[in-house]
């Protein structure tokens, strides 16, 4: 039996030009499968910072009473009423509505970044970088802080996990406090929506002793 003829020409420039390109396609292709894959594998797991914090009632803080840390969520709850006012929690003079329910703070000063604290001897957050201070809703008490503290979206849950309220945002887009409706059994903190603080004028300004 005569041998299978070989052809030595190898590949040609052409069908060179053809491998490059076919393999240059599959290689788009995998990466748009994998983008649109990972697109839509959810981020962030229930307790992890970019995702949802559930947390029953007996987490929250009394009314006006100092705020609850959470480090793993990286969020101060509060819960507040300006009627019933404290060295804490009190109204100022352009404030004509009450404030009043629970907000979760973001716990990064609005200056520059830095991890601020509750200092319990002044009763208010403090910034230990550059001394911005802030009042138990994060509204700036003294700057250089350009705007008041920013706030993650608060939610009401009832036993069956249906969501009662959820935190309302104003004209600026900033979450208002959530009072919370008599059903609610535990609420939900979304760390993965946050809402910048408004510019509003320094509390110190009122009292006139703005260092």
């Amino acid at each position: 039996m005569a041998d299978a003829t070989v052809d030595a020409r190898g590949v040609t420039r052409r069908e060179f030009l053809y491998y490059i390109w076919g393999a240059s396609m599959a290689l788009f292709a995998a990466q748009s499968i994998g983008a649109t894959i990972w697109f839509l594998i959810p981020k962030f797991r229930e307790g992890e910072f970019g995702g949802s914090f559930p947390l029953t009632l007996d987490r929250i803080p009394e009314i006006n009473a100092e705020p609850q840390e959470f480090l793993d969520g990286r969020f101060w709850l509060v819960n507040l009423d300006s009627e019933q006012p404290n060295e804490r929690m009190y109204p100022v003079e352009d404030e004509d509505q009450p404030i009043r329910g629970v907000a979760a703070i973001y716990k990064v000063c609005t200056h520059l970044g830095c991890i601020y604290a509750w200092n319990v001897a002044n009763q208010r957050f403090e910034c230990p970088c550059h001394g911005s201070k802030y009042r138990l809703d994060g509204r700036r008490v003294e700057s250089p802080a350009p705007r008041s503290l920013d706030r993650f979206q608060l939610s009401a849950l009832d036993a069956g996990g249906a969501v009662l309220a959820t935190a309302e945002a104003d004209e600026e887009g900033f979450f208002q406090p959530l009072t919370l409706p008599a059903e609610t059994v535990q609420v939900i903190v979304n760390t993965g929506a946050l809402a910048q603080g408004p510019s509003q004028t320094l509390i110190c300004d009122f009292r006139g002793d703005c260092p």
